[in-house]
């Protein structure tokens, strides 16, 4: 059976995926028994480790889950309107648009 696809394709993927996942960031809880899910222990501290390609290597320690969910997840960037679209907030007045208020309703 020939489906064998040749080494130097698979190779090639291969690095691909490793080149893709390194530099991924994961929380681990420092302490006693084997790990369990992020919500045990919320007030453990934690190791982050940073995925090399081939190993998990330690780059810091954060004092609880709180703290290692703001170093994995940050928050994005805060992206800027330009200054053409920033338009001054609307005065007071009764323009076509408006409602009136409720007392001068009734």
């Amino acid at each position: 059976m020939q489906d064998d696809e040749p080494l130097e394709e698979w190779a090639r993927r291969r690095a691909e995926r490793q080149a893709d996942s390194r530099g991924k960031l994961r929380a681990v809880p420092l302490g006693d028994g084997p790990h369990r899910g992020a919500h045990v222990e919320p007030d453990a501290p934690r190791a982050i480790e940073e995925w090399t390609g081939t190993e998990w290597k330690v780059v810091g320690i954060v004092e609880n889950l709180a703290a290692a969910k703001a170093v994995l997840y940050p928050p994005p960037p805060v992206q800027e309107k330009p200054a053409e679209w920033d338009r001054p907030a609307m005065g007071k007045g009764r323009g076509r648009h408006r409602k009136p208020p409720a007392a001068e309703r009734n």
